[in-house]
């Protein structure tokens, strides 16, 4: 192993551009070790995202090689190619500067796709009873895992196509809602997933469920969410 890595870092906004550093190349440094090393010994006004550093909160995903990632649970040498490695924002959202993205649109699009919890009971109501081995508790459970990283959302080529595309996070999230036989929201829900920004744009190409770090199929939730709202519609509903 080199003594030594090449790291290319995308430094300033929309229009920036990547600037090279050598760092060391230590066992099993991970590639946010990296970044954090170029801004405490290199470089301190580079700029990014992290928070807990172990694979839970997703705040540290960057694209790394080209593939977005979580950089707290990716080790530079598996992914280092002849020595040299390239960080940069996520895809598909504006750069605030550096490697740190605004997350707005990514999470207004989970308001639009009505992905807020309406219960039908209150506090004072007695708590719901859902078995595990309920089929829609069943099909919940397979989506309810997201923390909203978004790399599936800097992964979607849909979203790079349409920017209203709602994508992948937001549908998933729906779908989960869908399938909450608590919830009292679904009539709305599915009108807002089911427009042309909707479940129906996308286009199956799997590439959520390739780069999901919780390994889910946002893509098997949305074609839930195309046979609930082709069910709703052909019913009247829509």
């Amino acid at each position: 192993m080199a003594d030594t890595l090449e790291v290319s870092v995308w430094r300033g906004g929309e229009n920036g551009e990547y600037e090279t550093y050598t760092v060391p190349s230590r066992e099993s440094q991970t590639v946010l070790d990296i970044v954090t090393y170029i801004q405490r010994r290199l470089d301190p006004s580079l700029s990014y995202r992290f928070a807990c550093r172990v694979g839970v909160c997703g705040s540290c995903a960057m694209t790394v090689n080209g593939k977005a990632r979580w950089t707290c649970r990716t080790h530079a040498r598996l992914v280092t190619e002849n020595g040299k490695l390239e960080i940069g924002p996520l895809r598909n959202l504006p750069v605030v500067k550096d490697l740190a993205t605004d997350m707005r649109e990514f999470f207004d699009k989970w308001a639009k796709a009505e992905g807020n919890f309406k219960p039908t009971t209150t506090r004072h109501d007695e708590f719901a009873t859902v078995k595990p081995s309920d089929k829609k508790r069943k099909q919940a459970t397979a989506a309810i895992e997201c923390i909203g990283c978004g790399v599936c959302y800097s992964s979607c080529d849909v979203v790079a196509w349409n920017k209203d595309y709602l994508g992948p996070a937001a549908l998933n999230r729906a779908w989960t809602l869908i399938n909450d036989v608590r919830d009292s929201g679904n009539d709305e829900r599915l009108k807002a997933v089911a427009g042309d920004a909707g479940c129906h744009a996308c286009h199956s190409t799997q590439m959520c469920q390739e780069r999901c770090p919780k390994h889910l199929s946002p893509t098997a939730s949305i074609a839930g969410l195309k046979r609930a709202a082709t069910s709703a519609l052909l019913k009247g509903k829509l």
